[in-house]
């Protein structure tokens, strides 16, 4: 498979809706305490929350895709502090455990590339996740889960200039 990153959402997002309490859509995040097999992932550090942990829930707005196919998504975040996540030729922790995702392939002018989308179990991406990233088409892959559609991760190819800055 070609080299990927997993990208979690930015650490000054997580920061601003920890300290805000608002989301990017203006409305107040929501707390939530983490049950047994709830499935609570949150998007900065890649990890399902263990019972008890406090998450918020918030909407996001995506960074891609741009245009006719944004949308914000429902997100959930660890109220304390966590690390954010470098899952780079690894899928993410979050993907690997939803029952079902989707994989969405976009191109360089953020349009939705059909032929390379798929939903499957989140344990069995790995295939189509490298048809879409393998396509020289595929600026980007978006990872949502297929039932409410929440962005999980976006993916992205890891670039030869990634490894020049130790990234």
């Amino acid at each position: 498979m070609t080299a990927f990153r997993c990208i979690p959402i930015a650490t000054e997002t997580a920061e601003r809706f920890r300290a805000t309490g608002m989301d990017d859509r203006g409305n107040p995040i929501r707390r939530v305490v983490a049950t047994p097999g709830g499935g609570f992932p949150c998007r900065h550090c890649l990890r399902l929350a263990e019972p008890g942990e406090a998450m918020l829930l918030g909407s996001y707005d995506l960074p891609k895709p741009l245009g006719i196919y944004w949308t914000p998504s429902p997100i959930f975040l660890h109220e304390a502090r966590c690390p954010r996540a470098e899952a780079l030729d690894a899928v993410a922790p979050i993907v690997r455990a939803n029952p079902l995702v989707s994989v969405r392939a976009y191109d360089d002018l953020h349009q939705c590339l059909y032929d390379l989308g798929h939903a499957c179990a989140g344990a069995e991406v790995d295939a189509p996740l490298a048809r879409a990233l393998d396509d020289p088409r595929t600026a980007f892959v978006n990872i949502h889960t297929a039932r409410p559609g929440c962005l999980l991760v976006r993916v992205e190819r890891k670039l030869v200039a990634d490894e020049a800055c130790g990234q």
